[in-house]
């Protein structure tokens, strides 16, 4: 499926780490001819950490999308009925998203970006990157995976032995499940040796 013309949101959780893997992902959707929506978190816009500012990220994500970022839930709502968007990406998506987002919260742009997109129908596809996949945020991983319209970059354990319970997509899926996922499908095999991609 061609993604030429298609609106294609795309959310920033605050997993810092795995920027550097998301941001090669978010040039390829714009060199296929997306336009390509920018929505970040609180977090993302606010915290400095070792792998940079958040205004930093901010201003890196606005240059290579040509888009001003959605930074509050008050100018991500309008992306249900008023400016739809054909897929909600939102990648990192840490643990703590995720078991908002199985729950029904959306207290932050991107999960009311998110909540807009399932109302619409349309799809929503999701990269975690959290360190409880195995853990106690399991419930809330298997929650989304059954949900309709919900669909995963591929994932999986990252360090199975220094962190047993973590679990990161491989982003250099991230093209391919979102094209998956216009088409209605998840791609498969969703479950893959994160550990020896070499990112």
């Amino acid at each position: 499926m061609s993604l030429n013309g298609k609106r294609i949101g795309f959310g920033l959780t605050g997993s810092h780490c795995t920027y550097d893997a998301v941001f090669p992902e978010i040039e390829k959707l714009v060199q296929a001819g997306a336009e390509v929506v920018p929505i970040v978190t609180f977090t993302v816009k606010n915290t400095e950490t070792r792998f940079g500012k958040g205004e930093d990220w901010v201003q890196r994500i606005e240059d290579l999308t040509g888009n001003k970022v959605i930074d509050s839930i008050v100018k991500a709502e309008p992306l249900g009925p008023k400016t739809p968007l054909d897929c909600m990406v939102i990648a990192p998506m840490t643990g703590v998203s995720m078991s908002k987002f199985a729950n029904a919260i959306n207290d932050s742009p991107v999960l009311m970006a998110a909540k807009a997109t399932l109302r619409n129908q349309q799809p929503v596809v999701l990269g975690i990157s959290t360190n409880d996949a195995l853990g106690l945020n399991g419930v809330n991983l298997m929650r989304l995976m059954a949900t309709k319209n919900i669909y995963f970059i591929p994932y999986g354990q990252d360090d199975p032995l220094k962190k047993p319970n973590s679990m990161v997509a491989r982003m250099t899926l991230l093209i391919q499940t979102v094209e998956a996922a216009l088409e209605g499908r998840q791609l498969q095999p969703v479950l893959v040796e994160r550990f020896k991609d070499g990112d």
